[in-house]
C-alpha cells in the first residue's frame, strides 16, 4: 500500500498494549507505509512504529519534531513530502494527534497550503472516557491541566462546577499523573457532594478503570489508587 499525498492524522497508543488490540487494520497498515513523520516526541514515536513493524527500518524513517514556537515557513516546511507526492504522518505521544497535543499546528498548516488531510481511526482518552462516563455527552468542554497550586485549582474547580451547573454540560480535565492523588482531593474538598464526578484511568490498558459516582461517595475512596496512572477528569453539577 502507497498512501496518497496526504497529512495523515494517525492516533498513538494510550500505554504499551499490543497495536492490533487498540488500532483498526486500516490505521495500522497506512502508518506501517508511511516515511516521514511529524512528531511530538521523537522516542515516543520510535517506540510506537517499532511496536507497528514499519516497512523500512526506523533509522530509514524520516521523524521531525514539530516546535509548537516555530514559524509559519518552518511549519510548513515539515510537509514538503506530500507537496512532492508523498504522505506525512503526524503522530502525538498518545492517543489522537491534534487533541490536547499542539498537532493542530500542523494540520491548520495543510489546510492553508492545500494538503488534503486523513484523520485515522484510533483511541482519544478525552472521548473514550466522556463516553464511559455516563455525563452529558451532548454538551461538554475540555481544559487541559488546570492550576497547579492547591488554591488555585480549587477557585477553578468551583469556577467549573458553576458553568457545568449554568450550562448543563459535562467539564473534562487532565492532570499530570503524579499530581492524580492531589487533584482527586481537591475535588473531593471543593465540589458539592451531589456534582457527580468520574474518573477513567489507565483507558485501553488491562489496568483501565472508570467510575463514575456522586463527589460524597468519593471520600471513601483512596486517592493514592489512581496516583500516577494516565487518568481523564470530568464531573457535571
Amino acid at each position: 500500500m502507497n498512501p496518497p499525498a496526504a497529512l495523515f492524522l494517525v492516533p498513538n497508543l494510550l500505554g504499551a498494549v499490543p497495536p492490533a488490540s487498540v488500532l483498526p487494520a486500516r490505521t495500522i497498515e497506512t502508518a506501517r507505509a508511511i516515511e516521514h513523520w511529524v512528531v511530538e516526541t521523537p522516542k515516543a514515536a520510535r517506540a510506537f512504529l517499532k511496536a507497528l513493524a514499519p516497512a523500512q527500518p526506523i533509522a530509514e524513517l524520516s521523524i521531525r519534531e514539530l516546535d509548537p514556537k516555530a514559524s509559519a515557513a518552518e511549519t510548513a516546511s515539515l510537509l514538503a513530502p506530500a507537496r512532492s507526492g508523498q504522505a506525512v504522518g503526524l503522530l502525538s505521544d498518545a492517543g489522537a494527534p491534534a487533541v490536547a497535543d499542539p498537532g493542530a499546528l500542523l494540520v491548520a498548516t495543510a489546510h492553508r497550503i492545500g494538503i488534503p488531510v486523513v484523520p485515522l481511526v484510533g483511541p482519544s482518552a478525552i472521548l473514550l472516557a466522556l463516553m464511559a462516563s455516563g455525563l452529558n455527552g451532548q454538551a461538554f468542554a475540555f481544559h487541559g491541566y488546570l492550576p497547579v497550586s492547591e488554591a488555585a485549582r480549587a477557585a477553578r474547580l468551583k469556577e467549573l462546577e458553576a458553568d457545568s451547573r449554568s450550562q448543563a454540560r459535562t467539564q473534562v480535565f487532565i492532570e499530570t499523573p503524579y499530581r492524580n492523588a492531589a487533584m482527586l482531593a481537591t475535588l473531593v474538598a471543593t465540589l458539592s457532594p451531589r456534582t457527580r464526578l468520574a474518573l477513567a484511568a489507565d483507558l485501553t490498558l488491562p489496568t483501565e478503570s472508570v467510575a463514575m459516582r456522586p463527589v460524597a461517595d468519593w471520600r471513601g475512596v483512596d486517592p493514592a489508587g489512581y496516583q500516577r496512572r494516565p487518568a481523564i477528569f470530568l464531573l457535571q453539577a
